[in-house]
Order: structure tokens, then sequence, then C-alpha cells
């Protein structure tokens, strides 16, 4: 699973001119699924973001999570975050996966992170053309993959 997570003080989602899901301060999480993704990837991912500590406390420093700050959550399903453009200039999206395996991966990923969270996670429509609009607090913007923990 690849992920984009952005700190944000608002962001919403468009679907047919109309808003599909909003969030006030929190996180807006792109989330890609590879075919070989499963539940440790969902479970590290899920850990990994409800403790990032991306947030400034009350000394200025960056040191407080989406929790910390009762924070909330949008989760954008976004295939584009495994194009692969070594060749040509038309980007492959073969390593994202088909949306008969992506979709079930995600709505347990968006299941996982409410639960964590306490709260529900604002989404999109999986599959549909979105329009997301975000006003990045930072800006803040953190890239991770379950398959390359750095």
């Amino acid at each position: 699973m690849r992920v984009v997570i952005q700190r944000v003080l608002e962001a919403s989602v468009v679907v047919e001119g109309e808003i599909v899901g909003a969030i006030n301060k929190g996180l807006l999480v792109l989330l890609g699924v590879e075919a070989t993704d499963n539940d440790v990837d969902i479970d590290w991912l899920v850990k990994k973001i409800i403790q990032l500590r991306i947030f400034p406390g009350s000394a200025g420093n960056i040191d407080k999570s989406v929790l910390d700050i009762d924070g909330e959550i949008a989760v954008i399903s976004q295939f584009t975050l495994y194009a692969s453009t070594k060749k040509g200039n038309r980007p492959s999206f073969i390593k994202s996966a088909k949306p008969e395996i992506a979709e079930p991966i995600y709505q347990k990923f968006v299941t996982q992170l409410s639960n964590k969270l306490g709260k529900k996670i604002a989404t999109g429509i999986f599959g549909a053309d979105m329009k997301v609009s975000l006003v990045n607090d930072g800006p803040v913007t953190i890239c991770m993959d379950t398959k390359n923990k750095e």
C-alpha cells in the first residue's frame, strides 16, 4: 500500500457536483493499493498513520498525532500512486490492484482507521471521478509504502 498523507486545516471531496466527504483539521490520506497488499499492510499503515506525530504541540514542536489533537481523517482511493514512468511518457498502472481486489482492501483500511481513531472517516467514492480540495497546513506531506518501510 502506498499513501500520501497531508496535514490539512480542511479537506473535501466532490463527486458529480456533490460534497461526499469533508473534514476540518486533520489528515488527508491518498491511498493506493497493490495486488499483493494484505492485512499485515493494513495493520502497519493504520498504526503508523494514527500515531504519526506531525502536528504542533504547545512548544511549537511537531510532536502531536491526529489522536492527540482530536483531528479528523479523510481517505481517498488513488490508484495512480502506483504509476510507473520508467518507459515512455504515458504512465503505466500495472502495479495497481484491479478494482475487485483494491476496493475490499480500501474498505477494510477505512474501517480499521475509523476504529482506531474512534470516529467516522470521510471518504470519496471508490472508482469515481473525484474533485479533492484541501488547505494544506505547513505544508506537511509524508509518503509511505508498506513494501518499503523507511
